[in-house]
Parts: structure tokens; sequence; C-alpha cells
């Protein structure tokens, strides 16, 4: 007969957390006062990935390693790896960063391309708590032309959770999946995938105040940014295995005081991040200016790089993936990071000059390059123009919206409608996001495990390169010269 101290099980959860170290205390605090008042043998607490962000000196300083210790800090028994995971760090990296883990970590649709799974890697987990078995599954986007470059494969996660769940059904008493696929896959989990008790989720960024019912289901998500902490109470019967009643809820956390144990961790990961970003990464003779609104040195500078990195005939980038010049002198791989924190990765396509001529227009449009863009691995604060390489386009900034260009050259050539160019350009561009024309293209390549950043660090070191993003690729359409001109 199982103790009456044993028949409820508390269930914390968090994700989306993008190394927002300023709320991690405060989500610590509130763990805390949990575990003031619900026995360790009755609380189980677990992360939906997405708690890495390569943006913060933090986490790029020390390879994840300081969100590690986070976690470890605030007692996480189960991690299920994101995007932000799988997708910015090698897995030599992977192997380090979670060699200092204190909880397990879930890959049930993630292996290597041969089917294996590292050590380090786990398919499904069972803990005991409240004297019952708790079988959790970890299910993550299955972004395969991102994670095949990277020496992984994702499984298609619905069957890969329903092989999970049926194998855990016959010992495990309660079943939750972690999920970082998002809400509107967590909903068609639940509606076909028996077995399931709970889902906890991220991905979208999705707050559920009070947990979705689907059936027998409860779905909870905390949102985003460590603002929330996500809580599911499990309650049982005297004597039985299964739950008789389950609520979830989400609790806002920024009136917590902050946890000084975890506020302490990240001030020496703070320090230690940015000491080991100090190291030298380029010595410039004179400042790279930057605007995210008009042609500018940096920008140029990068565009020559994406084209000379992917190997293209053009290459094209947004402003807005730069939040500043640089100056003159000796720049550290922090500086580096300042100006271009996304974990946008190169890539390479095939796009018509229909649609390169469609985004060239779009770029001249203000109020266009102004806009804000979310996800996509981007972490800038406004879209801006596009920067060119390969390319000279004479426009008249007065003429009528979307009919400013008067002509484009690649090479020397005319820019042709019809014609298929490889185009060097940014991951995001091919989910049709800030230029939605480019990602009409064919033919995608990406360039992994790379980031922007070490495009513009090959770039910066080499002298001719910086002397050629001084070269003007906007003209105006008055300085235009004959087109049988070379």
């Amino acid at each position: 007969m199982l103790s009456r101290a044993l028949n409820r099980l508390v269930l914390l959860h968090t994700n989306d957390l993008h190394s927002c170290f300023e709320n991690m205390p405060k989500l610590a605090a509130a763990i805390r006062r949990f575990r003031a008042v619900v026995p360790p043998e009755q609380l189980l607490v677990v992360d939906c990935g997405d708690h890495m962000d390569r943006m913060r000196s933090e986490t790029e300083g020390t390879e994840g390693v300081a969100n590690v210790r986070v976690l470890n800090a605030i007692g996480c028994e189960a991690f299920l790896p994101g995007n932000n995971e799988g997708l910015t760090f090698t897995r030599p990296q992977l192997e380090r960063m979670f060699s200092a883990a204190e909880f397990a970590v879930l890959g049930t649709n993630l292996a290597d391309r041969t089917g294996h799974r590292p050590p380090w890697l786990k398919r499904t987990l069972v803990v005991e708590k409240a004297g019952r078995k708790i079988g959790l599954v970890g299910v993550t986007a299955p972004y395969n032309d991102f994670y095949g470059p990277l020496g992984w494969h994702a499984e298609d996660p619905l069957e890969a959770a329903a092989s999970a769940v049926r194998e855990l059904r016959g010992e495990a008493d309660l079943i939750v999946v972690l999920s970082h696929v998002g809400l509107r896959f967590d909903r068609e989990l639940a509606g076909c995938v028996p077995g399931i008790d709970i889902i906890v989720g991220g991905h979208t960024h999705h707050l559920l105040e009070e947990a979705e019912r689907a059936g027998s289901v409860l779905i909870g998500g905390a949102g985003k940014f460590g603002t929330h902490l996500g809580v599911m109470e499990i309650t049982f019967a005297e004597g039985e295995r299964r739950p008789v009643d389950m609520r979830g809820y989400a609790i806002r956390v920024e009136g917590e005081a902050d946890d000084e144990q975890v506020a302490a961790l990240i001030g020496r990961a703070r320090l230690a991040g940015r000491r080991a970003l100090d190291r030298p990464a380029a010595v410039l003779k004179e400042p790279l200016g930057h605007d995210p609104l008009a042609e500018s040195e940096l920008g140029n500078l990068l565009a020559d790089g994406l084209r000379k990195w992917t190997g293209s005939e053009i290459g094209l980038v947004n402003a807005g993936q730069l939040l500043g010049g640089l100056a003159g002198g000796i720049r550290s791989e922090y500086d580096l990071l300042s100006v271009c924190p996304s974990p946008v990765n190169p890539c390479s396509l095939l796009v018509s000059g229909r649609d390169i001529l469609e985004a060239l227009e779009q770029s001249l449009e203000e109020s266009h390059a102004r806009k804000e863009i979310r996800g996509y691995g981007f972490r800038g604060k406004m879209l801006g123009t596009l920067c060119a390489s390969g390319m000279t386009i004479w426009y008249d900034a007065a003429g009528e919206a979307r009919r400013r260009i008067v002509e484009v050259r690649v090479g020397r050539k005319p820019l042709e409608p019809d014609r298929l160019y490889k185009v060097g350009t940014v991951d995001m561009f091919t989910f049709g996001a800030g230029y939605p024309s480019l990602g009409r293209g064919a033919e995608l390549e990406y360039f992994l495990p790379g980031f922007l950043r070490d495009v513009l660090r090959k770039q910066l070191a080499d002298r001719q390169a910086v002397r050629l993003s001084k070269i003007p690729r906007f003209i105006p359409a008055a300085r235009r010269k004959p087109a049988s001109d070379p």
C-alpha cells in the first residue's frame, strides 16, 4: 500500500529561455519555493529546449557550459535539445557541454546519421517519483537540411513519439512527452498517439496560463525567455498506479527575488565568457561603417564574404544582420559577437533574375527595411536594406515604389529576368522571411557549422576585401554609364 504522502507529483517545466540570463535567477527562485514545500521524491523539473542562444556572451564564451550549470543549479532532471542547441553547436561542442550535465539529455527522434546515439543522449528515460514510474519522451523539430551537415538525423517526431510511448506504456505509470516542435504538433500528438498523459512543449513560444486538455492529455507551455514557470500537478488515488486528477498552469516569475546562488553563478559565467571572447579577431587600419537602411562598408564586406564562402555569382545579405560598425584597431571576438550576434548560417540557392530584382526593389523601400523580424535565428533589431556583391545597381531614389531600379548588372552583363543565378545569402531567406522572393530559389545548400560572424572574421583578415568593401554597389541613376560601356 502506497503512503498518502506519495499520492501527488509536481512537474515543473521551462522552455525557450534563449539565454535570457537576467530572468534565470527569478525562475530559480520560483523553483526553490516549490522545493520548500514539495519533497524531492514528488518533484520533477524538466526543460524543453532552446535554453541556449549563442547571441549572448555567457553562452558563446563558455560554449553553453554556463547554461548547463544553471540547469544543474535548478535541479533539472531531463533536458530536451531544441534547434538552438542541436543546430548551432557542433557535436564535439555538445559533448563537452553535456559532460558537465547533472541531468539526462533526451533525444527520442535524434541520432547520428548511422542511427546511433552518443552515450550522453538518451532515447527515453524512466524515473521514479511519488512511488510511481514516470516515462519521459523527448522530440525535437526535424530540421534535417541543417542537421545533416552536422552529422545528425531527426526522425519524424510523431512516429518516434508513438513508438517510444508504445514501448514505455507497459513499464510506466505516467508518460510525459517533452516537445520542441510547437503547439500545433503537440495538439496533433495528443489526438493521435494513445497512452500519453502530459505534453510540455516549446519552440513556438506558446504561453498556456491554464494547461489545455485534449481528451485525457494535458498540454502545457511556459512562453519564452524565462518569464513564466510551467506547473503540472498530478494526483494519484491511494494504492493506485494511474493518476485520478491532473491540472496545469504557468506562473509569472517577475515578482520573485533573485535566487542568490544562480545569480552568483551567472555573474561568474559572464566574466568567464567575456574573458574568453576578449581574444583578438581582427586588426583594422580604419573604421568600417554600418547603416541598416543604406549601403555601408561592413554590409558590403559581409555580402562579398557570403559570395566567396558559398562559391556564388552574387552575394546578398540584409543589413539588419549587423548591429553596428567596427572601430579601427584591434577588434576582439566579443566585438564580432556584438555587431553580428545572429546564429544564422550561410547558404546558396539558385534564384531567377526576376526574383532578385523584386528583392532589390523592396530593399529600397525604407518602410520595408524597417520591418521587425522575429525568429529564423535572426537576432537583429530590424530587417535592413540589402547589401549586394557581384552586382551593380543603378536606381532613382525619387522614382515610383517598386520601379526605382533603372539597371542591374551582374559583373558586366545585364541581369536577365529568366536566368537562374547562384546566390550566396542567409538561411533565413530560404524560409521566406524578410525578402520572400529570395525564398523561391532552388538547389539549396546550407554551409554549417559556420555563422555570419565566421564569414565576417575571414573577410576582416583580408585587406583587399576590406578595400573592396568601400566600392559602391548601389549608384544613383544620374551617375549611370551607358549600358554598352564595360
